[in-house]
């Protein structure tokens, strides 16, 4: 590489870029993966102590990028994502670092063997990076441990990132990584992802395995995927997607991925008749309304989404007991943890769950499956669902949670849809919100050809990597 070449790319240009642009100027020869990867530990070096995006990093990451360097410079076989470098979510397994789930008592707890999903990403060429921070106990919308503190949105340091895969998203936005993976059982990739100005896709259900993934509730949980572009998304989304016999949920072509055939102007788009019944807020619903005006034929035929009889709080809270009731098995050492007491807030959550009975936990279930046959019902009528990411846009760190954080998401997650959440725009206090459209299971790719076209259109990204202001 040219002195001139190397100067031409410069670290911010490198940190904003798009895995889909790093892939190609490596293939090209302009870049390094060795290069990358030092870029990246020095942004996180220089920035994560103010952003708190990562927990734990990975010290292997300079050697694995040296051996992808070799690859590429020995023309051997390289994989599908040689030489770019991500951030896990840290409820997800990766061999020599904790899995502490946002939790003090097990950031001790070492990991012997990677998950699934990054089992595939190293096989892929991918380097990993690291840890990122999760809610505690993967169970909340804004990014908060008392272990680590809060998450801090890259946008304005005093609000939240969103979560619980906070420090995912905070790291793409700012450029502290190429792509991160997050988990997604309510919302979890898509809220930071609104709330950071990235992309977020929760796959169709099943579709990635979370063999090695800490669960939070076993018929919700999807491994989700966060970065700065569409064609990211679909380039890691095929990666990661396949059969997995460790996975008890995983089956084999589990839903056909239909193919991107789907024709823009002639589709049919399903829209919430009533936004502020759903406690969306105003500024909120005319960023949204401005955003679907702007896209015009590329949202199709537009047709009002019958959710008659549906209760998408009811819904979300019915989710919430299954999450809380899985959680409390799940963390039950860790609820007697003397020596790292977890959080108020956490173990009254877990207690609730606790004084349920199993009848309780039944019709909850029973609801959840009326959500998956209201999907079936919807999507015979309309091809996407076309609404708001989060009813509002991130609020102040200390600031109480808000309830219905993960309304508008729950949906995709009850019925097992794939989802993803897109920039539609800025709000007045400088901070993103985005746009969430949802598919009937099996149509990631489609979704993720219209998320292009609309992406495209909005033209609403922030320049990438966002650096914080006061």
């Amino acid at each position: 590489m040219t002195d001139s070449q190397e100067a031409e790319l410069s670290s911010r240009l490198l940190r904003g870029a798009s895995t889909f642009q790093l892939l190609h100027w490596m293939a090209s020869g302009r870049l390094t993966p060795s290069r990358l990867c030092a870029i990246y530990e020095k942004a996180i070096a220089d920035e994560n102590d103010a952003l708190n995006a990562y927990v734990a990093l990975d010290t292997t990451a300079a050697r694995d990028a040296d051996a992808s360097e070799q690859r590429r410079a020995g023309n051997q076989a390289i994989g599908r994502l040689d030489g770019v470098a991500v951030a896990i979510k840290d409820n997800t397994d990766v061999a020599g670092l904790p899995t502490s789930l946002g939790l003090a008592g097990r950031a001790t707890r070492v990991a012997e063997s990677d998950s699934t999903v990054v089992a595939r990403l190293r096989s892929a060429g991918a380097i990993i990076l690291g840890k990122t921070t999760v809610d505690e106990g993967a169970l909340g919308t804004t990014g908060t441990t008392a272990n680590s503190g809060p998450t801090r949105n890259p946008h304005r340091p005093e609000f939240i990132a969103g979560g619980s895969s906070a420090g995912s998203a905070a790291a793409v936005a700012a450029g502290l990584c190429s792509f991160a993976i997050g988990t997604d059982t309510l919302g979890s990739v898509r809220i930071p992802a609104s709330h950071c100005g990235v992309y977020g896709l929760r796959p169709t259900v099943g579709e990635i395995s979370t063999s090695g993934v800490v669960p939070a509730a076993r018929r919700l949980d999807s491994v989700g995927i966060l970065a700065r572009s569409v064609q990211d998304l679909a380039i890691v989304l095929q990666v990661l997607d396949a059969y997995d016999v460790d996975d008890v949920r995983s089956r084999r072509r589990r839903v056909a991925l239909s193919p991107p055939d789907w024709e823009p102007g002639r589709l049919r788009s399903g829209f919430l008749p009533n936004l502020a019944a759903l406690g969306v807020s105003p500024e909120v619903s005319g960023l949204f309304a401005r955003a679907t005006e702007a896209l015009g034929l590329e949202l199709g035929e537009r047709m009002d989404a019958d959710f008659s009889g549906y209760d998408f709080a009811r819904v979300r809270r019915a989710a919430l007991l299954i999450m809380e009731s899985e959680l409390a098995c799940e963390l039950e050492s860790d609820l007697d943890d003397g020596a790292h007491p977890i959080s108020t807030r956490l173990r009254d959550m877990l207690g609730f769950a606790r004084h349920k009975s199993a009848v309780h936990y039944a019709a909850a279930d029973r609801m959840l499956d009326g959500a998956v046959l209201k999907a079936r019902q919807l999507f015979e009528q309309f091809d996407v669902l076309v609404l708001p990411t989060v009813s509002h846009g991130p609020y102040r760190i200390g600031e109480t949670e808000r309830a219905n954080d993960a309304d508008l998401c729950s949906f995709a997650s009850v019925a097992g849809c794939p989802a993803i959440s897109l920039p539609m725009g800025m709000l007045e206090s400088g901070l993103p919100v985005g746009l969430q459209l949802v598919g009937a299971p099996g149509s990631d790719l489609r979704l993720l050809e219209l998320a292009e076209v609309c992406a495209s259109r909005l033209d609403a990204v922030p320049d990438y990597p966002v650096v914080q202001r006061a």
